[in-house]
């Protein structure tokens, strides 16, 4: 028997946890944080670029783009938009 036999899957272990409302609440919460993470990093990898040479073009620290792509900075529409020119992209907000 291999010793991570026990282990539970994370999206399971997900599953199970996003059944407290609580949990869900605050999960459901991070969406849009995690939808904007998520364009820049596949903006990034279409372009073929690593993160030093999107700071190069962005003006932006890598460790900043590496803290923005982690989730751990909250960036500024301004830091968002200069990235966007780097990636030949648009920022779009919307409300709905």
């Amino acid at each position: 028997m291999d010793k991570f036999d026990n282990l539970t899957k994370f999206d399971d272990f997900l599953k199970d946890q996003l059944k407290d409302p609580n949990v869900k609440a605050e999960y459901d919460g991070l969406e849009s944080e995690f939808v904007v993470i998520r364009s820049i990093i596949e903006a990034r990898l279409q372009k073929g670029l690593t993160q030093k040479e999107l700071s190069k073009l962005s003006g932006i620290s890598q460790a900043d783009i590496s803290r923005i792509e982690c989730g751990t900075a909250n960036p500024s529409l301004k830091t968002l938009q200069r990235l966007a020119t780097a990636l030949e992209r648009k920022v779009v907000i919307e409300f709905v």
